[in-house]
Formats: C-alpha cells, structure tokens, sequence
C-alpha cells in the first residue's frame, strides 16, 4: 500500500472514530455528558497484547490489521534456509514497538540478541523504491541476503534489477533518510 493511500486510510479511521464518539450525543436528542477521553481512544478497542496502531517515527513495514513486522514471517529464517518460514504466534516478540514471530524459540532468542542483524534493511521497504526516493511495501517472499544484510522486495523483477545494478544499493542508502521522513506514519 502506497503511503498516501495508507494516511488516507488513517485519516478516514480517525474519522469514523470520531463520529462514533459524538453519534450517540447526536442521536438521543438530550444533553449528555461527553465521554471520557480513555473510552473515545481508539487505542482502547484493540485486543490486548497487540501494539499501537502506528505512530510518528515508525519506519518498518508492518500489515496494518494485524500488527506484525513483515507479515508475520520469521526474520531469522531468512538465513538459515532456500524459503522464509511463517512465524507462529507462541513465539512472538514485540520490540520497539513492533511484533516480530519466528519459527522457533532459538530464532526468537536469536533475534531479541541482535536484532540489527536480522531486521530487513530499509525498514523492509523494497531497494529499489528507496532508490527512487519512494517507500514501496515489500512481498515479504521476494528477498535476497546480501553479505549481511536482508532485503526485501516488492516482485521478482525488482529482486533481479537490484542484484544485476550494484548502484540501486548506493542510490537507496543515499535516500533512505529522506523517504523515512516522508512515511505516512
């Protein structure tokens, strides 16, 4: 989901938030008290146990209706086998404010250890949009490992320009602190 497409979302969630805190003052035609700020929060009808929905400053790709970094795969499996392995939901790890599963509770402790390791470069946005000086969401199956580092890509043609362009790298680590900032957060 493109970032202008993602805050237009945001905005219209915000909206009907909004509306439903004031509807019921609408609707009974008598002069109520205004609700409390706790139970207007929209933060306060999530399930427990998932993170805020996504604030300023957030720079990782995550699925928006669930919470999870990368769509839920395992970030250290990208490493130890050909495919990524789903994470599953015994072994999640919320960490600065992002919920991370792994396969594994070995790759869960792998991860919380040195999670700079494992984290997809570019906050898991695709290289090559980065390059363009655009944040792109990533198909969390469409990756290469680099040297040390992961990265993940919209489509299988975007993963082959960046492996045959050795530029694309340059050219996205020159950008990527000014497509952080325009991240629709």
């Amino acid at each position: 989901m493109k970032a202008a497409t993602r805050q237009r979302w945001i905005s219209l969630a915000a909206g009907f938030v909004s509306l439903l805190a004031i509807a019921p003052l609408a609707l009974a035609g008598t002069p109520q008290a205004a609700p409390d700020a706790a139970a207007a929060s929209p933060f306060s009808t999530l399930p427990s146990g998932l993170p805020d929905l996504p604030s300023l400053g957030e720079v990782m790709q995550r699925d928006l209706r669930t919470g999870l970094a990368i769509n839920g795969f395992d970030p250290v499996s990208y490493r130890l086998g050909p495919q990524p392995l789903a994470g599953r939901v015994e072994y999640e790890l919320i960490q600065d404010r992002f919920a991370w599963r792994f396969a594994s509770q070995a790759n869960l402790e792998a991860f919380r250890d040195a999670p700079e390791i494992y984290t997809p470069a570019f906050g898991g946005f695709d290289p090559t949009g980065v390059a363009n000086g655009v944040a792109v969401d990533s198909d969390p199956s469409q990756f290469a490992v680099v040297g040390s580092r992961l990265f993940l890509f919209r489509s299988a043609d975007n993963r082959q320009r960046f492996l045959q362009d050795t530029g694309l790298l340059a050219q996205a680590e020159s950008r990527w602190n000014t497509v952080q900032r325009l991240i629709a957060h």
